[in-house]
C-alpha cells in the first residue's frame, strides 16, 4: 500500500510537471513579444538621466544629480537582493529648497511595446508625497504621456491616466468592470486632468502595494490601445515570470484605453521615455482643496509644505525598490547590447559582482536605510 501511494504521488508529480512544461512551451509559442531592453541592478543608473531642473509641477522638492543622490544615500541597492533603490531625504528639517529627491528618465525612447515593471516597493501612502511611474514624449503634450502609477497623500488606490494634445477621446472598453473612467477626453489643456481610469484594488498603490510585497505592472502600447495590468506578487502570471509574456492570456486589464474614431493612438503617442520620480506637494498633492479634503493630512498641518518641511521622519518609506523593468517588442530583435543607448549590461560579462564583468563597488554602494542597517 505504501509503495502504491508513493507511485501514485510520483505519477501525479510527473503529470503536473509535464503540464507545467507544456504551459511554458505554449506561452513561448503564443507570445508575440521578444525581449528588447532590460533595466535592472546591472545597468539602471547608467541607462537613466537624472533630472535637476525645477519641478515642472511646482513641488516642494529639490531634484539632485546622481553624484549627490549617491553621496546623500538617496540611491543604491538593496543589501538583500541588489534591487535598485531610489528614496528621498528623510533627515533634514525645514529644507530651504525643498526636500531632496530624484527624478530619472530613460535615455532610450519607445514607440509601442510591452513594458513590464517588477517593483517590490513604492513610496507609501504618506501625506505630502506624490510618486509616479510614467512615460512621456517630446514637445509635451504633443507626443503623449502615460501615467502608469500615480497618486498623492494618503490615497489607497491608483489611477492610470493619459495626457495628449487636443483631439483624443478614448473609450475604456475591455477594462475591469470594477474600475471606471473619470474622463474620456485626454487633452491636457485646462485642468490637465487627462483621461483617467480609477482603480478599486487597494493592493496596486502605496501602502497596500507594499503590504503584498509589490508586484508587476505591465503596460501594452499598440496602435489600437494602451492597456495596463497589475499583478500582486503572489499572482504574477507564469508567462510573465518565464519572460514570455502573452497579454491575451491575462484577462481584462485594470485600464484599457481604446483608440478609434475618437483618437488615433499613433498620432498622439510617440517616442516616450520611462520616468520614476517622487515629488512633494506641488500642483496636486499640495493643492489646498486636495490637502483639505484628505482628513488624514489636513489634521497634521495647515498646508502640505508645512508638513513636509517639519516632518522628515515621515518619509522613510518614500522609496522605490525596483527589481527590473523589461521592455518587449513585437519586432523580433535581440536585447540591447552593452554600450547601446537603452539597455545592455555595462562592463560585459554577466554584470554581477565577482563574475568578472561586473559593476564595481556593488556591495559598497548598497542602500541601507536606518531600518535595514546592521
Amino acid at each position: 500500500m505504501h509503495l502504491s501511494c508513493a507511485g501514485t504521488r510520483l505519477a501525479l508529480g510527473l503529470v503536473a510537471g509535464l503540464v507545467f512544461a507544456a504551459d511554458t512551451v505554449r506561452a513561448g509559442a503564443d507570445s508575440q513579444y521578444s525581449l528588447a531592453t532590460v533595466y535592472d541592478r546591472r545597468n539602471f543608473f547608467q541607462s537613466f538621466d537624472f533630472f535637476t531642473e525645477p519641478d515642472p509641477t511646482h513641488g516642494f522638492v529639490e531634484y539632485v544629480d546622481q553624484a549627490t543622490a549617491r553621496q546623500d544615500g538617496l540611491i543604491g541597492y538593496s543589501p538583500a537582493n541588489g534591487s535598485v533603490i531610489m528614496g528621498v531625504d528623510y533627515k533634514t528639517h525645514n529644507p530651504a529648497r525643498g526636500r531632496k529627491s530624484v527624478r530619472v528618465t530613460s535615455k532610450q525612447s519607445f514607440t509601442h511595446g510591452l513594458f513590464v515593471a517588477d517593483i517590490a516597493h513604492m513610496p507609501s501612502s504618506t501625506c505630502g508625497v506624490w510618486p509616479a511611474f510614467w512615460m512621456f514624449g517630446p514637445n509635451w503634450p504633443t507626443s503623449g504621456e502615460i501615467d502608469i502609477i500615480e497618486g498623492v497623500n494618503s490615497q489607497a488606490q491608483g489611477a492610470v491616466t493619459l495626457h495628449t494634445a487636443p483631439g483624443c477621446s478614448v473609450s475604456n472598453a475591455g477594462s475591469l468592470p470594477s474600475t471606471y473612467m473619470k474622463a474620456a477626453d485626454c487633452g491636457a489643456a485646462g485642468s490637465s486632468g487627462g483621461c483617467g481610469q480609477q482603480t478599486a484594488d487597494g493592493r496596486n498603490y502605496g501602502s497596500g502595494f507594499n503590504a503584498v510585497r509589490g508586484g508587476v505592472y505591465a503596460t501594452e502600447w499598440t496602435s489600437d490601445h494602451i492597456a495596463v495590468w497589475f499583478f500582486p506578487r503572489a499572482a504574477i502570471p507564469r508567462d510573465v515570470a518565464a519572460g514570455r509574456p502573452v497579454p491575451a492570456s491575462w484577462g481584462a486589464p485594470m485600464a484599457r484605453f481604446a483608440g478609434g474614431p475618437g483618437c488615433d493612438i499613433d498620432s498622439h503617442f510617440a517616442e516616450n521615455r520611462l520616468v520614476f520620480d517622487t515629488t512633494f506637494c506641488g500642483d496636486w498633492a499640495g493643492n489646498p482643496s486636495v490637502w483639505s479634503s484628505d482628513a488624514t493630512c489636513a489634521a497634521k498641518a495647515a498646508t502640505c509644505e508645512d508638513y513636509v518641511a517639519a516632518n522628515p521622519g515621515a518619509f522613510r518609506d518614500a522609496f522605490w525598490e525596483i527589481q527590473s523593468v523589461k521592455v518587449y517588442s513585437q519586432e523580433q530583435q535581440p536585447p540591447q547590447q552593452p554600450g547601446s543607448s537603452g539597455g545592455g549590461y555595462p562592463g560585459g560579462g554577466s554584470g554581477y559582482p565577482g563574475s568578472g564583468g561586473g559593476y564595481p563597488g556593488y556591495r559598497q554602494r548598497s542602500f541601507k536605510p536606518r531600518r535595514w542597517a546592521a
